[in-house]
């Protein structure tokens, strides 16, 4: 049988086939042409050639895609796959050999407008892909953070201002086991939280042949489901583990006549790699980069003759897929394969990046709640901030066994706090969305798939507490203030798009984090070292005070700033311009776009906030606007997964102009699902390949 497409009312495809090979094949086709421009867009950003056509703003991420070595490192990952896993290395090929030809064939407007044609995908660019895509996922810059706050406020700072920073994605999570539902049998609910794209980060796909028939959400460019799928009789998903598994070593550099040299922990200095690269940069003259790799790693930041700034140092990065040549691309088959939550459990023994926890389930009963990823053992040093490469004690010296966890009164869920991956990790999200999950889920004693909605949608804010105590504390308040302080008092603390109450809080809370940033105390902390561009965000004063509010409103002496002033500063601000609309005329959604878009429709306005169970994250302090948010909704059902549902932030087509390019943003803005189809009689037949 060759292979046959379909596709349901949402123009999500449906592929089937005779073999496993075959539908890697299809499915590489099928994505070439529904997200074309996006596998080219994906492809250049792997590589480092993205500013070739996207010009000089994308340059500080092609340098760092070029020093860290994410292309050299796929290659040897699947050089590695090609002699341990022979029959995976296949099925890779068979998905580029696919993309290809379906890049010959695509009409994508983007290709017109910018003057380029589709490039060749090689065997190894969808490892490329998932390193560049998940490179910066543990936010290793963190670390640079640490020890610049630490610079400037001292070693207690570091608490103060842990939370889940403005460079990570997460994810909500949960699994409710067959007790506790209406039909007997387990449903794993969630949305991921990511950078809103668009065309989005996620494909909806269903994998039919002998083998396995699997529904899910693939990464575009990469082969199978990874993180989110259903067989028919086990589902699993994931949420961010916010473990720390990558490194930064500060490293002595030197020039000799033979090239480059680096300090080691022996006391010795050590010949590192090293050559140059020709950046091209559209509009602009090319630059050259050169890249360095000492015996821990590749070289990221400075060099030889330190930072920009002239700052003596250099920074190398230790990440797994470097050092093992291993990217976990031999868990993909497997899980594909999965009929039992142990097949799941099984493969994911072979997952290496990211560092996730999985909660599954089958039709059997079975349950499993886990993390799955390499996390060298290490020195604490080394987790906490960049380590000196020349002294002994931070090594690589193994991998710690991925924790397990259970379920409590039978319910697991996980929103990026603190949880099974605890001794894996620095900072954990606020425990505000696993809290709220948790006491919704416990408000009933029975639960169906249809229900699960309402807590993907859920907007109760919990940590407007701490503002709104200090806020009730105020007197002596002009007459407008008074009024605008009554008006938060009375809010129901739910950040919906309607809410005006939402608007004032949020307009408030904003202007309580530009105080704070404008603080004597805090305000040298604004200026950031001079690492390059793409590591900025982790480095900004204000996203981290507006992250680490709440923390910073109870701290006992947060450095001699009086914080009731702050907010009565604040509130009379806001008392003599108030917002004049509600949450939503503010909070719109800013998807990241390659290129402008053309089509001239506003953004839609969102409900939700940062640590609301519905994350639409804005930056208090910034931006109303939010970038990120929940990048796909699933809902699976072991009873029947013909009531399991999904839905993406526009639709399951990349290209513009087509029908289903963005017609399940109204599903996703008003909390709704799409129903997941796996009857091929119940589809439109569009091709046999």
């Amino acid at each position: 049988m060759s292979a046959e497409t379909y596709r349901d009312a949402w123009g999500i495809p449906h592929l089937r086939a005779a073999t496993a090979g075959e539908l890697a094949r299809a499915q590489g086709r099928v994505t070439a042409r529904d997200r074309a421009w996006q596998l080219e867009v994906e492809r250049h950003r792997a590589q480092g050639t993205s500013a070739s056509f996207l010009g000089p703003g994308a340059l500080s991420w092609d340098r760092l895609a070029r020093r860290a070595r994410l292309a050299d490192t796929a290659r040897r990952c699947f050089a590695a796959l090609e002699d341990k896993d022979p029959e995976t290395a296949a099925w890779v090929r068979e998905y580029t050999d696919g993309v290809n030809e379906g890049l010959a064939a695509c009409d994508a407007p983007e290709f017109a407008r910018t003057g380029l044609a589709p490039g060749r995908w090689e065997p190894w660019t969808p490892l490329a892909v998932w390193l560049a895509t998940h490179i910066l996922f543990a936010g290793f810059p963190a670390k640079l953070w640490r020890e610049h706050i630490t610079a400037h406020l001292g070693p207690d700072a570091v608490a103060l201002f842990a939370t889940d920073g403005p460079g990570t994605a997460g994810s909500n999570g949960w699994l409710v086991s067959g007790e506790r539902t209406v039909t007997g049998h387990a449903i794993v609910a969630g949305d991921p939280h990511r950078f809103i794209e668009e065309p989005g980060v996620y494909q909806q796909i269903h994998l039919s042949c002998p083998e396995f028939d699997v529904v899910g959400l693939a990464v575009p460019g990469v082969p199978g489901i990874a993180h989110f799928g259903h067989t028919g009789t086990v589902a699993w998903a994931i949420t961010n583990a916010m473990a720390d598994y990558q490194d930064l070593y500060r490293e002595r550099l030197r020039r000799t006549g033979a090239g480059v040299e680096a300090l080691g922990p022996d006391g010795t200095w050590h010949r590192a790699a090293r050559h140059t690269e020709t950046i091209h940069v559209a509009g602009e003259d090319s630059v050259e980069v050169e890249v360095i790799e000492t015996d821990r790693g590749p070289v990221i930041a400075g060099g030889p003759e330190g930072l920009d700034d002239g700052t003596p140092a250099a920074l190398s990065l230790r990440y797994p897929p470097r050092v093992t040549a291993d990217l976990g691309f031999g868990a993909l088959l497997p899980l594909l394969r999965a009929r039992r939550v142990a097949d799941v459990d099984r493969a994911l023994d072979a997952w290496a990046e990211p560092v996730n926890v999985v909660q599954a389930a089958d039709t059997e009963g079975g349950l499993l709640h886990r993390v799955a990823g390499r996390v060298p053992v290490r020195a604490t040093a080394n987790r906490l901030r960049p380590v000196p490469a020349w002294e002994p004690g931070h090594a690589w010296t193994g991998w710690h066994t991925p924790p397990r966890a259970g379920l409590t009164d039978g319910v697991a869920v996980m929103a990026n706090q603190r949880g099974p991956a605890t001794p894996l990790g620095v900072e954990f999200a606020p425990p505000h969305r696993a809290d709220r999950i948790a006491a919704l889920l416990a408000g009933k004693e029975r639960w169906s798939a249809a229900d699960m909605p309402a807590l993907h949608t859920d907007t109760h804010l919990a940590s407007a507490g701490p503002l709104l105590d200090l806020v009730t504390a105020l007197d002596g308040l002009s007459p407008g203030a008074a009024a605008l302080r009554d008006r938060l008092l009375a809010w129901d603390r739910h950040m919906d798009a309607d809410s005006a109450g939402a608007a004032a809080y949020a307009a408030v809370r904003g202007a309580v984090v530009r105080h704070l940033a404008a603080h004597p105390a805090l305000a040298p902390a604004a200026v950031p070292p001079a690492y390059p561009e793409v590591l900025q965000p982790w480095l900004a004063l204000v996203p981290r005070i507006a992250y680490a509010l709440e923390y910073l409103l109870r701290a006992e002496d947060p450095y001699g700033i009086d914080r009731a002033e702050a907010v009565r500063a604040a509130l009379e601000e806001v008392a003599a311009e108030p917002p004049a609309g509600t949450w939503g005329d503010t909070h719109r959604l800013a998807p990241w776009r390659a290129l402008p878009d053309t089509s001239g429709s506003p953004e839609p306005g969102l409900s939700g906030d940062h640590d609301c169970v519905l994350c639409t994250s804005a930056v208090p302090g910034l931006t109303d606007r939010a970038a990120r948010g929940p990048a796909a909704r699933y809902v699976w059902d072991l009873a029947d997964r013909r009531r399991s549902g999904w839905v993406v932030p526009h639709g399951a087509s990349g290209v513009p102009g087509s029908p289903h390019h963005r017609d399940q943003q109204p599903l996703w803005l008003g909390g709704e699902l799409a129903p997941v189809v796996t009857d091929f009689d119940r589809l439109t037949k569009e091709t046999d390949d």
